[in-house]
């Protein structure tokens, strides 16, 4: 499988190249960059073949099979659509898009086209959450009657920019984490929020777009889930717990792209640390879309989870500007 990187970004350079190049029979043809030099430069700097400034001129080539999008919030949809209109498979970061009409129209087009499309989310990959999930799943901690995110970090400096000052780049706390932490409930849960209500705020941090979010969401089955995100928490760490009829679950510093942190079950017979296993999280996204395009498996996270993660994203940003809670809308999905 030969794959197109659209973006030359630190998200490719620092994980999803190596992840690609771990898979069987996979390599990485081209990438693009909206200038010359940046895009010559990260071609030569990761043993990359073909650079392009164009999409059309990547996207013309027949021996790329795949395209991993990693731009800016914004491009995501022309880009997947163009992709899938030449018959690629795409692999494309969250958010889907800036508005869910766009993010269901990828989805849909995909399917019609018969091509795998997947969200690249990370979390639901991790080593630590897959053991989350499995006791939940397993009822170690009976009904789920509540859950807490705590996502409130500090956004390093060299990936500031558009995340803190561009609105129209898909900007914002909420389209960058909280996102992520919409796709992680429901992953464990296995159901989706009905409604929410939010506050944000703006620490000065950026211009225009929130820094920090908190809301509540209420889950079909009764559950209610705490989120909190933020771009300002030096020192907060990051985590997530459970608690249920028979016993929590508490995760810490596991919202991370890192196979770390630690998860203790607490129940009847008291507290107990949980093992997993600390594999690449990346390595085993990328190796399941693999297997999707080849017919034997399924994404980590589809195209449908994109579109829910983002629509739950969405709901949080309106409730939080509305200051009314506010209905999910999935479009259809």
């Amino acid at each position: 499988m030969r794959w197109g990187l659209i973006g030359a970004s630190r998200i490719a350079s620092g994980y999803v190249i190596d992840a690609i190049r771990a898979q069987a029979d996979c390599e990485i043809q081209s990438v693009l960059s909206t200038s010359t030099s940046r895009g010559a430069s990260f071609a030569a700097n990761h043993g990359i073949a073909d650079s392009y400034t164009d999409l059309d001129a990547l996207l013309t080539d027949a021996s790329v099979d795949a395209v991993y999008i990693s731009t800016t919030n914004e491009k995501h949809h022309p880009q997947a659509m163009a992709a899938i209109a030449a018959g690629k498979h795409v692999l494309c970061e969250k958010p889907l898009a800036m508005s869910l009409s766009e993010a269901c129209e990828m989805v849909r087009t995909a399917e019609e086209k018969g091509v795998v499309f997947a969200t690249n989310h990370h979390l639901r990959n991790a080593g630590s959450h897959l053991a989350i999930q499995d006791l939940i799943a397993n009822d170690r901690i009976g009904k789920v009657l509540s859950a807490r995110v705590f996502h409130a970090v500090n956004l390093p400096e060299h990936l500031r920019g558009w995340r803190i000052n561009d609105a129209a780049a898909g900007g914002g706390v909420i389209p960058d984490i909280t996102v992520h932490d919409a796709d992680t409930i429901r992953f464990h849960l296995s159901e989706d929020p009905v409604d929410v209500v939010a506050k944000s705020g703006s620490s000065g941090l950026g211009d225009g777009v929130e820094d920090s979010v908190m809301s509540v969401w209420s889950m079909p089955s009764g559950a209610m889930v705490q989120t909190h995100e933020s771009f300002t928490h030096g020192y907060a760490g990051t985590g997530i717990e459970f608690h249920g009829t028979k016993g929590s679950i508490f995760a810490r510093n596991v919202m991370t792209q890192e196979p770390v942190g630690e998860i203790r079950l607490v129940d009847a017979q008291g507290e107990a640390a949980v093992a997993y296993e600390k594999h690449n999280l990346y390595h085993r996204a990328l190796g399941l879309f693999v297997e999707a395009v080849t017919g034997s498996g399924q994404p980590s996270a589809d195209g449908v989870d994109g579109v829910k993660s983002l629509a739950v994203a969405l709901a949080v940003r309106e409730a939080a500007k509305s200051g009314t809670a506010t209905t999910v809308d999935y479009g259809g999905f």
